[in-house]
């Protein structure tokens, strides 16, 4: 797996439907989707997903190879959580049996949903991220949780860290490739021996890593500092969020289909 393959955080501009929509319309949508998913017992209601979840990427004009892409560092985790409910999912139809291992019909089914699920999560997550600057998302979590202010809750500070979170996480990505490629001048290898080996030939990546990312981000408080940076009460935005029509029409959309795929999945087990 190359660096290049992590795109989480890069944001892709663009004018399209998905792009218009408010931040905080994408946000609850990502919500929806994600309850929906997690209510979705059979192919019916996960191929309802799939469509919406293909239709989306296509009206956002985002390039399936990047959605492909970022799914790439998460295959081992993928393939390890379809394996444990490969072998650890009891059922009445034994397909096969290995030793202390088990294969039931009901655990293909629970690992092949459970692999579906994920991807699904993840591409639904990255579309969000790709389509809404890190700015805009920081607006809308803040907006969100507006009502926590009143009990005390540092809303706009967390909002804040998750945004530099989502804004310098490709930009670490770049200087860990950087230092790979410094290193690899220098006689490192970093490809071959076994899973251990790789492992620690990464070791020494750390520390010119990390004395990166301090630097940084000691550039950004200073930055931050000079510029009389405060957050709360009184600081004013240079796009202000408001609804629009296509906004409660997708939110009316998210909230039908998450019912439907609920009422279908408790009521006929779909």
């Amino acid at each position: 797996m190359a660096l290049k393959d992590i795109t989480l955080g890069q944001y892709f501009p663009g004018h399209s439907f998905v792009h218009k929509l408010d931040p905080r319309t994408k946000l609850l949508a990502v919500v929806l989707y994600i309850v929906a998913l997690f209510l979705a017992k059979s192919f019916v209601t996960y191929g309802i997903l799939f469509v919406l979840l293909a239709v989306s990427i296509t009206i956002s004009k985002v390039p399936l190879k990047s959605i492909v892409r970022g799914l790439k560092p998460v295959v081992f985790i993928v393939i390890f959580t379809a394996i444990l409910n490969l072998f650890y999912t009891p059922g009445e139809h034994v397909l096969a049996k290995l030793w202390i291992f088990t294969i039931t019909l009901e655990g293909v089914f629970n690992a092949l949903f459970m692999v579906v699920r994920i991807l699904m999560l993840i591409a639904g997550t990255f579309l969000l991220t790709y389509t809404t600057s890190p700015i805009l998302l920081t607006d809308a979590l803040e907006n969100l949780l507006g009502p926590l202010k009143k009990i005390k809750v540092p809303v706009h500070e967390l909002a804040m860290i998750m945004s530099i979170a989502l804004r310098f996480i490709p930009t670490l990505i770049e200087e860990t490739d950087k230092i790979m490629s410094a290193q690899r001048a220098r006689g490192a290898d970093f490809e071959s021996g076994n899973l251990i080996q790789r492992a620690k030939a990464l070791i020494p990546l750390l520390v010119p890593l990390f004395i990166s990312a301090f630097r940084r981000a000691d550039e950004l408080a200073v930055a931050m500092e000079c510029r009389c940076y405060h957050g709360g009460e009184g600081r004013t935005r240079l796009r202000q969020l408001h609804y629009v029509g296509r906004d409660y029409f997708v939110l009316v959309l998210f909230v039908v289909l998450t019912v439907l795929v609920g009422v279908l999945g408790r009521r006929f087990g779909l």
